[in-house]
């Protein structure tokens, strides 16, 4: 059997799946990325590799996407490298083909995608700023003493929300020490705060978009029921979340992958290899350009980051 291996690193998980050529699901993994995209791929791998018969199932394309895409991309020989809206887009058109608005919050970035007949018409996503993201609840679930799965179930215990700053990590974080100190309710709180990360969202993130059902919210935070609760109650509709929706990338590059007349031989054992990444100035003009250089087993396969032809290292 043909199958088709999707990686989506981002900067706080990396998500795996192998597909077959129906798409469907042979395979899957999500994982900490722990600053370390190319650790966090191996043990990703070796996961993948334990929920497959490596004697039936053959992987002939590989794609990469997210933060990461190029470096990993370089790491597996992928195939193809694709950024992360037209991979979340083909992903969920996959699944929903009548997706109209795909909402997506992970670790530390969020993104709003916009679908007419199975086009991306529009996207953004958001700037440097983390409030609203997965990174920022946990952080606020470490300062609540709660665990941050437990977030959504006791918001939906809440009466009445506490209104907490929604426009800046540093401002909304003050607001909720100052709503604790004057004696709201825990509930009351983390309500609030699911509440905040929606108003953040469509307010930056969201900002001038025309949002059309069906919407699809997924990412790490679209399995806090209180945030999708929150989702429901702005939009004035159903917010749909999957059950695979924090795959939707890693399937998307799939099938990318598997759409590409370009094929690979891709082989488990490549995580036996020992890469290593190198950065160095460029002195050979007055860009000084930093160069990313990709080794496996001390020999460079791949570099990038050079502004002209001084700098292209791989063709001298």
């Amino acid at each position: 059997m043909n199958a088709y291996l999707g990686i989506d690193v981002g900067s706080i998980s990396t998500k795996g799946v192998i597909i077959d050529n129906e798409n469907h699901i042979l395979a899957s993994s999500y994982i900490w990325t722990q600053g370390n995209p190319m650790e966090a791929v191996k043990t990703l791998i070796h996961n993948l590799e334990k929920q497959i018969d490596k004697k039936k199932v053959h992987i002939i394309g590989v794609g990469t996407t997210g933060s990461a895409r190029k470096l990993i991309g370089t790491m597996l020989n992928a195939n193809i490298i694709k950024n992360e809206i037209t991979a979340h887009a083909i992903g969920t058109l996959s699944l929903y083909p009548d997706v109209k608005t795909i909402f997506e919050i992970g670790g530390q970035d969020s993104k709003i995608i916009l679908i007419e007949d199975g086009i991306v018409v529009d996207y953004a996503m958001n700037t440097l700023c983390a409030a609203g993201t997965g990174a920022f609840l946990s952080s606020q679930a470490s300062r609540l003493g709660v665990k941050v799965e437990d977030f959504g179930r006791i918001a939906l215990t809440s009466k009445k929300p506490t209104k907490i700053a929604a426009r800046c990590t540093v401002f909304a974080e003050s607001d909720l020490v100052h709503k604790a100190q004057m004696g709201y309710q825990k509930e009351d709180i983390i309500a609030g705060l699911c509440k905040s990360v929606v108003s953040n969202y469509l307010n930056n993130v969201g900002k001038g978009k025309k949002i059309k059902a069906p919407i699809i919210f997924q990412g790490g935070v679209s399995k806090n029921i209180g945030v999708k609760k929150a989702f429901e109650e702005e939009v004035g509709c159903e917010v749909i979340v999957d059950p695979n929706g924090h795959l939707m990338g890693a399937l998307g590059v799939a099938i990318l992958a598997k759409n590409s007349p370009i094929k690979t031989n891709f082989q488990f054992s490549i995580t036996d290899n020992n890469f290593e990444t190198k950065g160095i100035e460029c002195n050979k003009c007055s860009n000084h350009c930093e160069i990313i250089c990709v080794s496996r087993n001390k020999k460079l396969i791949d570099a990038w980051g050079n502004r002209c032809s001084n700098g292209d290292i791989m063709n001298r």
